[in-house]
């Protein structure tokens, strides 16, 4: 069977899947034209970077030359199948999270997946909202969170709703403003460098000579600091930046 998210009903429903969805860097690897054209579209409507690859090989290939949240991986691929990639992944050191999609409902084809190193499955067909949300129950998982509230002193950042706060007072942001807050902030007190940045934020599509990171970090300091108080956001010269854990 085929999943296919039909575009009056996705539109329906996008406004309050988006509010529930983590901003990841994903991999698609699914060789059906249909379902990458659905599926992408969905994905990136909710906020999401999606790289898509047809078959194993172009998995792989994506795999060494980009870091990913979670990557979507169908079973039944060409040229490699997708448990090969998994094995291969997992051989290689890749600890990414990884959703498997699969048509196969016997448990056994459930088993050998997890024990192959999958972290979660999904048997088609499936409801986009329950892909979202194992999506974002993998993204949290990565960062070892629970809790969809991120504190960092009086800074606050609902992921879930998408709303940001410091001292009790609403912050107004724009999308990217947002997920480069929530990326440094799912990752405070270590460095984010400028490639993860790039990666995560703008799909690495950047000229290498371009100041938008750096003119980002600096509009997103001007919306949550507070004057005469230390900026929450340090830069960290040749490596990146990073938001403090102990901030007042």
């Amino acid at each position: 069977m085929v999943f296919f998210i039909r575009p009056e009903k996705w539109r329906a429903r996008h406004a309050a899947v988006v509010a529930r969805s983590w901003k990841v860097r994903l991999l698609l690897v699914e060789d059906s034209r249909r379902l990458q054209r659905s599926l992408g579209t969905g994905l990136r409507r909710s906020g999401h970077f999606v790289d898509i690859a047809a078959d194993g090989e172009e998995a792989l290939s994506a795999l060494a030359e980009h870091r990913y949240d979670v990557v979507i991986l169908d079973l039944m691929l060409p040229k490699v199948d997708g448990l090969t990639v998994l094995r291969r992944m997992r051989a290689g050191g890749d600890d990414t999270h990884v959703l498997i999609l699969t048509a196969r409902e016997r448990v056994e084809d459930r088993v050998i997946g997890l024990n192959g190193g999958a972290d979660d499955f999904l048997v088609k067909p499936f409801a986009f909202e329950e892909l979202l949300a194992r999506v974002g129950a993998l993204a949290r998982r990565k960062y070892g969170l629970k809790n969809p509230r991120l504190c960092v002193g009086s800074l606050e950042i609902d992921t879930a709703a998408r709303e940001v706060f410091r001292a009790s007072q609403p912050i107004a942001l724009a999308p990217r403003e947002y997920a480069l807050l929530e990326l440094l902030a799912l990752r405070q007190g270590r460095v984010v460098s400028r490639d993860d940045i790039e990666q995560h934020i703008y799909e690495g599509r950047l000229d290498p000579t371009s100041n938008v990171v750096e003119a980002a970090v600096c509009a997103l300091r001007r919306r949550i600091d507070i004057e005469a108080e230390p900026s929450l956001i340090e830069t960290r010269r040749g490596a990146g930046y990073v938001l403090r854990k102990a901030a007042s």
